[in-house]
């Protein structure tokens, strides 16, 4: 999988950009090759988009993003879908949980509590400040020299508070809730079921937990009662024979987007599982 956070942190010469910490603002100009690309970040970000379109497929949705949109994305795994009739440009703002806590938890005015449901992909209302924020931005960019540090920080501390205090961000505001009241809790129930269906490694399963690979599978072990190749195994193929009898993909298309790295690795899965082919399966769905 393509890993956003570290593929662009460690290329400064290609990607321009700025840091505060594990925080960091890039203007992006999207250098995938594929039309659908597995990519995760075990980071949150923040996407404003200046030009093109691209369409952020995940476990909750699809959405579709265009100039002027701006989104939160929740750490984790997606597929992109590229539009290559145009060049994709976006400022992109990394932006750990431990930083919005920090930043929430000094705000004089505690953020209104929110039992809301939020979704992977989060809408952020693009308003008057936001726009002022992100022109205010893109200044840094044109400039020949590079920001203190000690600035880079208050800017990202004013995008959170401008995100936190606008009441039509009720989604967002329902996550950052949720970080006031469990900062140091990382639930990996919600990261397994959000993003088993994405081709992960286990160490980074691991890393979007906050754990190390050794307390990551003895805490699934406790949860689950099984190991977490296991539980992935049966979980993807599972969502494999979803895909093809309700949902009419083909073959090659359930192996993707259940997280199977090959085709031959999940027929051999299916038919171990399941006792019959995959494809014998699709040809016995309703058309």
């Amino acid at each position: 999988m393509y890993n956003l956070y570290g593929e662009i942190s460690n290329d400064p010469i290609r990607f321009r950009q700025f840091a505060y910490g594990e925080s960091l603002l890039t203007i992006y100009n999207c250098g995938l090759n594929n039309k659908y690309e597995d990519v995760w970040s075990h980071h949150n970000y923040i996407i404003y988009v200046v030009e093109g379109r691209k369409v952020w497929h995940t476990s909750h949705g699809s959405y579709d993003l265009r100039e002027g949109n701006c989104v939160f994305v929740r750490k984790g795994a997606c597929i992109v879908e590229q539009f290559f009739d145009t060049e994709f440009c976006f400022l992109l703002f990394f932006i750990p949980d431990e930083f919005i806590y920090d930043v929430l938890k000094k705000k004089s005015t505690p953020i209104r509590k929110s039992e809301e449901r939020y979704d992977l992909v989060i809408a952020v209302n693009n308003n008057i400040g936001v726009q002022a924020f992100f022109q205010s931005m893109m200044a840094y960019f044109d400039a020949n020299t590079e920001p203190d540090p000690s600035l880079l920080e208050l800017k990202f501390r004013e995008l959170i508070l401008t995100i936190a205090t606008d009441h039509m961000n009720s989604g967002l505001i329902s996550y950052f809730s949720s970080l006031l009241r469990e900062p140091q809790s990382i639930s990996l129930q919600m990261v397994m079921e959000e993003n088993f269906c994405f081709n992960l490694k286990l160490e980074e399963f691991a890393r979007l937990c906050s754990r190390s690979l050794s307390s990551f599978k003895r805490d699934f072990q406790r949860l689950y009662n099984t190991s977490p190749s296991k539980w992935l195994m049966e979980k993807r193929l599972n969502h494999a024979m979803l895909l093809l009898t309700n949902m009419g993909k083909t073959v090659a298309e359930a192996a993707f987007e259940s997280g199977f790295e090959s085709a031959s690795h999940f027929s051999y899965s299916f038919r171990l599982r399941f006792g019959t082919s995959a494809v014998s399966v699709k040809n016995q769905a309703p058309k």
